[in-house]
Formats: structure tokens, sequence, C-alpha cells
């Protein structure tokens, strides 16, 4: 089933697959570093529903927790880790357009936080991504 996205429907799809895919369990069993991820406007292109902060809370190969913050990011809960992009770039990445670490390191997502910590945990970071693209996005084709 197809979720708007940005919005707390896909965001709760994404908290119940990450909880439930024992692949993200294993691989990620390790991790400690809950995230926010700032859905900015693409530059040019208005959109008053932007921008969006998703708060994710993962520990050890689960999901303790999610929110969705709307307008106001800079009051935003401390995270260890802080991923901006616009909404293009974003959606790229969950539908596997664009591989998340080459994102990464070409700054189309902006990464504030340990970088030595999530180069180490490269596995997790895909299969985390792997889980997003699980979560199908309305309107666009469905993941591959």
């Amino acid at each position: 089933m197809p979720y708007p996205f940005p919005s707390l429907a896909w965001l709760e799809e994404l908290y119940r697959v990450l909880n439930h895919d024992e692949r993200y369990a294993m691989v990620a069993q390790k991790w400690e570093g809950d995230m926010i991820v700032n859905i900015e406007p693409d530059p040019g292109e208005p959109n008053d529903e932007l921008p969006v902060g998703l708060y994710l809370d993962l520990w050890h190969g689960a999901c303790r927790s999610v929110q969705m913050y709307q307008h106001d990011l800079e009051n935003l809960p401390s995270a260890a880790f802080r991923l901006r992009a616009p909404i293009s770039n974003i959606t790229k990445i969950f539908t596997g357009e664009l591989d998340p670490v080459q994102a990464m390191l070409t700054r189309r997502l902006n990464v504030q936080g340990n970088m030595a910590y999530i180069l180490r945990n490269i596995p997790v970071v895909l299969d985390f991504v792997r889980c997003c693209r699980l979560v199908e996005i309305e309107g666009l084709n469905p993941p591959q």
C-alpha cells in the first residue's frame, strides 16, 4: 500500500517494517544512534508542507520510537545523527534511484554526526535504506 511522503502514516509504516524485519535486526544489532531526517523543499519550488523532520530512535536492530515534526525544525530534539536534503533527493534514495552512500559523499544528503561511525557501519545504513524502500511512496513507482 502506498503512503503519502513525508507523512506520519509513512513513518509509522517504516517503524513497523524496521521492527518486523529479521535481516535489519541482525545487521543493525550493534547500532546505537537516533536520527533526524530533515526534508526540505526543492530549491525554487515552494511547498507548504515542508520542511519536515522525521525522528527515528534506532537502537540495537530495533526502532524504539518515531516522531514527525513540521515547519518548526529549530526545536527538534537532539539526535546522534541529522540528515538533511531536498525532498527530491530523499525520495530518490528511498526509491532506489540514488545510492545513499553516493548521496552522502556528493553532499546531496548532508550528514551531521559521527561520520566515522557511519562509514564503519555502511551495512547498517544500506539495510536501513532497504527497509525504507519497502514502504511504498504514494505517486511514485513501487520499489524494485
